[in-house]
């Protein structure tokens, strides 16, 4: 791989398309291209977030969500390759339990903020629910392993999980949605 990588500018997507693992050459709006891409950003994001003070969990968490969506991308880009296996999901649903486990229940819609790493979780939640319907799209036309499709949608379920154990970990809390519920409930307690 060393190799491949020594010349970032070939320039050989002047034309609007670009190179697979395999040397196919696709359209740079291709859905397999369009997944590909939606996936990168949202480990760019994951990126970002690790810039963040995290617990040393999460942190440890993030790192290797971030190989796994490495492995996704793979798995997209050469047809047939599998180099996400179940356990990846396997590990992402164990994660959950235990970071939900340490949640109270909640009682209303909340809103992406808090904290800047909660806020940060939450757009990398929204971005892998994008490149889930990204996958879903191109599964129509290019079937896909399910685990893939398991993946991001467990990985947004965990973002939103994650979010939540964030804005605790300095003292706050979530950032609940005013609903008409809420409001009632603010000026009758017996509502």
């Amino acid at each position: 791989m060393g190799n491949r990588l020594t010349q970032i500018a070939t320039r050989t997507g002047d034309d609007g398309t670009t190179g697979l693992a395999d040397n196919t050459r696709l359209d740079k709006f291709d859905d397999r291209i369009q997944t590909m891409g939606e996936v990168d950003e949202l480990n760019s994001h994951i990126g970002v977030l690790l810039c963040e003070t995290l617990p040393q969990d999460v942190r440890d968490l993030l790192v290797e969500i971030q190989h796994q969506l490495f492995n996704l991308s793979s798995c997209i880009a050469m047809p047939g390759y599998e180099a996400l296996k179940p356990e990846a999901v396997l590990s992402l649903d164990q994660a959950l339990e235990h970071h939900n486990a340490t949640l109270p229940r909640l009682m209303e819609f909340i809103l992406p903020g808090g904290n800047r790493p909660a806020a940060l979780a939450h757009v990398c939640r929204t971005v892998a629910r994008r490149a889930e319907r990204h996958l879903v799209r191109l599964n129509r036309q290019h079937p896909q392993a399910p685990v893939l499709g398991q993946y991001l949608n467990r990985l947004s379920d965990l973002m939103f999980v994650l979010a939540r154990v964030l804005n605790r970990a300095d003292g706050g809390d979530d950032v609940y949605w005013r609903s008409e519920r809420m409001l009632r409930q603010s000026t009758d307690p017996n509502a």
